[in-house]
């Protein structure tokens, strides 16, 4: 499976996150989502949901740091879902290069979100890499 592919995954996974209760399990979506033929099985498609599920409270942070003007709760749910495997790939996720993780965040939203939604992920993504110092 490609890694195009594999964000795809987990972006189903955690767009689909938002709408469980606070005590959602999340191996229990991760598995009903194979289960029911939405996601295959992949290793990074792992790796990266239960990472950005864990790291979550920190990456929403960011986001919201960087919305300038925007509250979490305005944005939408296909908008969050994206940054938020932006967020993860870019800050912990070794062999992702922050522009690459970019590119697929914007390529996601392209493909997923409304027309404006890729130049707004674009900016706040960008934004935080800035921030984070990934950009020299």
């Amino acid at each position: 499976m490609s890694r195009r592919q594999a964000r795809e995954n987990v972006f189903y996974l955690v767009f689909e996150a938002q709408f469980q209760k606070q005590e959602c399990n999340y191996a229990e979506l991760f598995q009903t989502a194979q289960d029911i033929g939405v996601v295959k099985y992949d290793e990074y498609t792992e790796k990266v949901f239960f990472g950005v599920m864990s790291e979550l409270e920190l990456i929403d942070k960011k986001i919201e740091e960087n919305a300038k003007g925007w509250k979490l709760e305005r944005i939408s749910k296909v908008s969050m879902a994206i940054m938020r495997i932006c967020v993860y790939e870019m800050l912990y996720v070794d062999d992702v290069p922050f522009n690459i993780a970019i590119n697929e965040a914007v390529e996601l939203a392209k493909k997923f979100d409304y027309d404006k939604a890729p130049s707004f992920i674009n900016g706040v993504v960008n934004k935080i890499a800035e921030n984070e110092g990934l950009k020299k």
